[in-house]
């Protein structure tokens, strides 16, 4: 592992800070957090603590709305079939199950149809239209993908399907011949262009119910999944995406779905459920299903309305989760294996790693591993009948999907954003395409992107961490993309004697106090941070890199410092 560079964010105004403290009378730390996420104002602190519905879009701004709810209208109106389709990952799984149930409410003529991740692959398949052909389908609402899908959308035009596509990703510079939804697009005037599938989905159900009468709350039953949605697809947690993110995550505490709660008893999460438990324990389970089994399963687990239901599938995908960290695992020491054989990869600026053998629904984690691993633009594939697919992720600064781009003619297809993108090549082209991704990596990023940093907010000493500081840091979630958790920096600290030992392989567990101020101390956790047990134990002093969090165990929460990185004093 690289060693990381510690950034320093640089110190706000003083002046700023003070009129902010005087206006809001709270630690100055929480002001010097507040003005580095924009935040200079008793109105703007109102908004960021206290978001309210009233900073919701009307979602008619969207372009094609009026056109979508109006299509929407014409089916229920003529009994045709309509179909709920949508991605096999958590964003496409959570917005189906949202669209799917809202409308069975009061529309018996309707199915969904999640695509295998193996047979058909990402996006819209052809195989799905047949199914719909063949089922009488007429309108087709696909979540979460599509924006790509120009020859499948005329291929079910050909067959008298209409589509209405929910997406989020980047437009090409042709879009389907289809009633298009995506704030990306151009031309469109939709304000917020961050909102994840689910949450084009949700603008969906919000703009069907204004322009039909009926109340909003019928779409807020499904806020829960939209938090889902927004917390495992890390869509930026600002503005738009912070207030839905807040009032799903509310819900979730308050009154969960029936299948979200199955999740939450399963995973034996206590407590207030946070965007941590989403992208930690919520998220990976519901993913397990189309990464092990098939994803149609997690949509029956968040569509259930039968509490023993819920508990069965709850369970199956939980041992789904139990397989895919296996194999997770698996592949990822295999894939390392690879890379540090080959001679040649030391001096390159990219990784492409891959293998015949490999699960396909494991690739995105193993790349996110062999990312933190080497600190490049990585991509890992796997084969597929005659082709090699899989998934590339991207090191902070450095846009893979632009990368993808400018490599793209010997791809066969490519989605995705600027940080992680799926790709489809052709074997026979997977060599060229391996040196022409090179080739454009080397020379377009830069050294700085290459090397592994943590920003930090501030400096906070052990002796200035106080419970009323800390609940007002709590206040800052959900945390995420754009409102990331606050990293705080303290030097010349000590572990106390007798406290310090090993978890689990790798991670050590210790309370700490500051040389200087020996009476204060906070029990801290730094996982993956093994190395430094033989100095830490031996009394070296260090400085650290934390956050600071709830550690929930068997029933009890207490306040700990999650150390980020450890510089022992030499």
């Amino acid at each position: 592992m690289l060693k990381k560079k510690w950034l320093l964010k640089p110190e706000p105004n003083p002046d700023l800070v003070c009129q902010l403290q005087q206006e809001l009378c709270v630690h100055n730390s929480i002001c010097k957090l507040l003005i580095q996420r924009g935040v200079n104002s008793f109105k703007k602190a109102k908004r960021f603590f206290r978001p309210t519905t009233s900073l919701l879009h009307d979602p008619m701004l969207m372009k094609n709305m009026s056109e979508a709810v109006c299509r929407i209208n014409e089916a229920i109106k003529k009994n045709e079939k309509i179909l709920i389709y949508g991605d096999y990952d958590v964003d496409g799984t959570t917005s189906v199950a949202m669209v799917y149930s809202f409308f069975k409410e009061s529309y018996e003529n309707i199915s969904y149809y999640i695509p295998d991740r193996y047979t058909e692959g990402y996006g819209i398949s052809i195989q799905s239209i047949d199914y719909a052909s063949e089922n009488n389908v007429k309108l087709i609402v696909a979540l979460d993908c599509g924006i790509k899908a120009i020859k499948e959308v005329n291929y079910a035009r050909e067959k008298k399907i209409d589509y209405i596509i929910c997406d989020h990703h980047l437009p090409g510079t042709t879009i389907p011949n289809s009633i298009v939804l995506n704030p990306k697009q151009k031309k469109c005037n939709y304000p917020f262009k961050e909102l994840s599938g689910a949450g084009v989905g949700f603008k969906l159900l919000q703009a069907f119910c204004n322009q039909n009468e009926i109340t909003i709350e019928r779409a807020n039953k499904y806020i829960d999944l939209l938090a889902v949605s927004i917390g495992a697809d890390m869509v930026p947690l600002v503005e738009e995406n912070r207030v839905l993110a807040q009032y799903g995550i509310e819900k979730l505490n308050r009154n969960p779905s029936i299948g979200l709660n199955a999740i939450l008893i399963n995973a034996k999460i206590h407590g207030l459920v946070n965007m941590r438990d989403i992208g930690f324990s919520i998220g990976p389970r519901i993913n397990a299903a189309g990464r092990i089994s098939h994803a149609s399963k997690a949509v029956d687990l968040l569509t259930a309305t039968n509490e023993d239901h819920a508990k069965k599938i709850s369970q199956e995908v939980s041992l789904n989760n139990i397989d895919r960290r296996l194999l997770d695992k698996k592949t990822t020491k295999e894939a390392l294996s690879i890379l540090l054989s080959d001679n040649t990869h030391q001096n390159k600026k990219s990784t492409v790693v891959h293998n015949e053998t490999w699960h396909k629904g494991v690739l995105g984690i193993v790349c996110n591993r062999i990312q933190d691993y080497y600190y490049r633009p990585t991509i890992v594939l796997t084969k597929n009948g005659n082709d090699y697919t899989g998934s590339a992720r991207s090191v902070k600064g450095y846009d893979i999907y632009n990368a993808i781009n400018l490599s793209s003619d010997k791809l066969e297809a490519f989605g995705g954003h600027k940080y992680a993108a799926g790709l489809t090549v052709k074997q026979e082209n997977l060599k060229e395409f391996t040196s022409q991704f090179e080739q454009v990596v080397e020379e377009t990023i830069q050294e700085d992107h290459l090397s592994p940093s943590i920003e930090i907010d501030i400096e906070l000493p052990i002796n200035q961490i106080q419970k009323g500081l800390f609940n007002l840091l709590n206040q800052f979630e959900p945390f995420g993309v754009g409102n990331e958790q606050p990293i705080f920096k303290c030097i010349n600290v000590t572990a106390v004697k007798g406290t310090l030992r090993v978890v689990g392989k790798d991670h050590l567990k210790m309370e700490i106090m500051e040389v200087k101020n020996p009476k204060l101390r906070i029990s801290a956790i730094a996982f993956n941070q093994v190395e430094h047990f033989d100095f830490i134990s031996k009394g070296y002093s260090f400085d650290i890199c934390y956050s600071l969090e709830t550690n929930k165990w068997n029933g009890n929460q207490t306040l700990q410092a999650n150390i980020k990185d450890i510089r022992i004093h030499s």
